[in-house]
């Protein structure tokens, strides 16, 4: 029996971490991709150790804003593998906090780049290998502000709006085709572009405040999130396609 291959963009980090050690604890064989190859080699390490039955674990340096990286990422991983059956569009960025009046467009520019372009380019290499394959399962990383206004961070809400459509689209596009296409919605989770938030002395995050907003009262944790991934690439999820699952301790039940 063939062993399943995942690409996890953004995997050496925060939720992407946490879902490339879930799936090698379960046997998938994981790609991890990110910019920073210090950072990268980390992970590799650490999931490497965490790898069971066999599993293999590649770490590639790519940036998800370049179409031609992406696409070559991909058939690099076909050539080694020879098929990808899960992928998690995870790479995302948020830098910066307030009004879209006093927001730069620049940095707004960069999350559209990332967030927007990246999960584009992406989805439509992951897509056309899975296309050819017959099957395949993908997930993005949305957001509670994917699904809401969320104050202060208008411009970051609205890539993760566009990261819904392209899921909720690419689902119908290829209901038929053996592939699903889900996303998860967190809520505010202790990575660690949110820990580097909290500690950089933002008046706009403040970790009892942000607590608040989620009814549970407290920030969720990355493997919580890969949970939640980890059953949409699923066979268990065999019949779910785009959904996008709410992770976020009660914020979108309010």
């Amino acid at each position: 029996m063939f062993k399943q291959v995942a690409l996890i963009t953004g995997g050496a980090t925060g939720i992407g971490k946490a879902v490339a050690l879930k799936l090698v604890a379960q046997g998938v064989n994981v790609v991890m991709s990110g910019r920073r190859a210090e950072v990268g080699a980390v992970a590799l390490a650490e999931v490497s150790a965490a790898a069971r039955d066999g599993a293999q674990v590649r770490f590639v340096q790519n940036d998800v804003a370049d179409e031609t990286a992406v696409k070559t990422m991909i058939d690099g991983i076909v050539a080694e593998f020879g098929r990808l059956d899960m992928a998690v569009n995870n790479a995302g960025l948020s830098n910066e906090t307030g009004t879209l009046l006093e927001s730069s467009s620049d940095n707004y520019r960069a999350m559209v780049d990332t967030n927007i372009m990246g999960v584009y380019f992406s989805m439509k290499h992951e897509l056309a290998q899975m296309v050819k394959q017959g099957n395949g399962a993908i997930v993005n990383l949305a957001s509670i502000a994917g699904l809401n206004g969320i104050a202060w961070a208008g411009p970051y809400s609205s890539t993760k709006h566009a990261v819904v459509g392209l899921t909720k689209s690419s689902a119908l596009d290829h209901a038929t085709q053996g592939i699903r296409v889900n996303g998860v919605a967190p809520g505010a989770i202790k990575t660690d572009i949110i820990a580097a938030q909290l500690e950089g002395g933002d008046p706009n995050y403040d970790e009892t405040s942000i607590s608040a907003m989620h009814p549970m009262n407290r920030l969720g944790r990355p493997e919580e999130v890969a949970n939640a991934i980890s059953w949409l690439l699923s066979d268990e999820a065999s019949f779910v396609t785009g959904h996008i699952l709410n992770v976020d301790g009660g914020f979108q039940a309010k």
